[in-house]
């Protein structure tokens, strides 16, 4: 059975075996250990090594999907300097690896400022991306649980996801792990020819009461 577990005020996410670096106090993500037989991937800050397939996945969402509104692949320089922002506290960048092969990435999240005003300070925005070929296996779900330990463990107090209209599967992922509507910017983007409504959900982590489940007008 998989349970959660709290130590440190970090959240891991077990079936059946130990939190990777509980006694690490420098560990600032302690990562889910999976059964091999279950998923057979485990969660870790992302490194430098890990920019190719971070960016293979996020790659075809700029060139083919909707998931994000960037519509051109960043340089090699773009993807250093994005690593090196996604590296301090309040801005984590966390990857799924595989056990028996830590190089190639199952999918990756982040957190990213949600202003660049100083009084927005408390908000971060959150990016889940996993590989097609490892969807259905609980990739998401554990990179989101992580991210939001991070948060809770770097003293965010809310998180926000903006969630493109006809991606049902990120507003489900985000639901279950406490994120609720709190409204839709319509007609805001245009990609591949389409006008697109976008979701704007939060997810309080200082105590506050999540907003209740609202009624989300469809179209534009």
């Amino acid at each position: 059975m998989r349970r959660r577990s709290i130590g440190r005020d970090w959240l891991g996410v077990s079936d059946g075996g130990a939190i990777e670096g509980a006694d690490d106090p420098n560990n600032w993500c302690l990562a889910p250990r999976w059964d091999q037989d279950v998923s057979g991937f485990v969660i870790r800050e992302a490194t430098e090594a890990d920019l190719v397939g971070i960016f293979e996945i996020y790659d075809r969402e700029v060139l083919h999907g909707t998931a994000t509104f960037d519509v051109e692949p960043k340089s090699a320089e773009q993807r250093v300097a994005w690593l090196r922002e996604h590296g301090k506290a309040r801005r984590r960048a966390i990857v799924a690896v595989p056990r028996a092969e830590s190089t190639s990435v199952l999918g990756w999240a982040s957190l990213s400022a949600w202003s660049d005003r100083c009084a927005y300070v408390r908000a971060a925005e959150d990016s889940v991306y996993v590989a097609a070929d490892a969807r259905g296996r609980g990739v998401g779900s554990a990179l989101l649980a992580a991210l939001i330990a991070s948060a809770r463990a770097d003293g965010l107090a809310v998180l926000l996801a903006r969630i493109v209209e006809g991606n049902p599967a990120s507003l489900r992922l985000h639901e279950s792990a406490g994120f609720r509507t709190i409204g839709v910017m319509h007609g805001v983007g245009e990609k591949f020819g389409r006008v697109l409504d976008v979701q704007l959900l939060e997810l309080p982590l200082d105590g506050a009461p999540a907003p209740s489940a609202r009624p989300v007008e469809g179209g534009r």
